[in-house]
């Protein structure tokens, strides 16, 4: 009789104890089955993976996302691989100059020969502050180049890189200083210094991810996710 209990108890107890699924603790912490704690963590709400716990909770210590070995294959990021600013249409301005012309709310003022852009008036979203001379200012990429490498651009051909690099969608004129305190960083790790932008910011950053087939590291997203919904009212909408 003992051993029939005992047996019915071993069958029982993974159902019980959530086996499988991923455990939020009362304490705010998400254990997957790797856990070292997962079998001693009584009180939880199940989860059906890491990703969505991440989102309401922090991992465990020790908690390895993916494999050593996969992020080591990401080839280490060239800015060569993705050109620089480009004239399309050969009439001498590249990308930075045409950008520059286009947002600026003011008649642009453009050097002796017609190709550099010196004055005009910008709004710099980042800040909040207006700028009118052009050399104060960096054509940010939204999605860092960088960023984008080591999250699935590695993997592109030469020509989806340039044509990348040169996306209107992802460029920003910007307080040179700004563009360089952010460097390759993505959201979970920088935002702009003007908090009005911020949820903006995440929700533009969050679409060029989209368009491009971008990935977001798996405790990355979470963080991400928890950032949109304190910055952004009613979410991500």
């Amino acid at each position: 009789m003992l051993r029939i209990f005992v047996t019915l108890l071993v069958l029982l107890l993974p159902a019980a104890a959530g086996a499988g699924v991923v455990k939020l603790s009362n304490s705010g912490i998400c254990h997957d089955p790797s856990s070292p704690w997962y079998g001693r963590t009584r009180d939880f709400r199940e989860m059906p993976d890491m990703a969505t716990c991440l989102q309401s909770g922090r991992a465990y210590s020790g908690y390895a996302p993916e494999p050593a070995a996969a992020a080591a294959a990401v080839p280490d990021y060239d800015r060569g691989l993705y050109g620089g600013w480009i004239d399309e249409d050969s009439d001498c301005q590249n990308t930075r100059q045409e950008l520059l012309a286009d947002l600026s709310t003011a008649a642009v003022t453009w050097n002796a020969a017609g190709c550099t852009v010196l004055r005009g008036r910008w709004l710099d979203p980042y800040t909040g502050q207006v700028f009118l001379d052009a050399q104060d200012l960096d054509i940010d990429h939204l999605v860092p180049l960088a960023y984008a490498h080591v999250h699935g651009a590695a993997s592109w051909t030469g020509e989806k890189r340039r044509a990348f690099a040169n996306d209107r969608r992802n460029l920003f004129a910007v307080k040179a200083s700004e563009n360089r305190s952010k460097g390759a960083q993505g959201p979970a790790e920088w935002l702009p210094s003007d908090a009005a932008f911020q949820c903006e910011y995440m929700l533009r950053f969050d679409r060029i991810m989209k368009l491009y087939g971008l990935a977001y590291g798996e405790i990355e997203g979470a963080r991400i996710e928890r950032l949109r919904q304190a910055r952004c009212a009613g979410g991500t909408g």
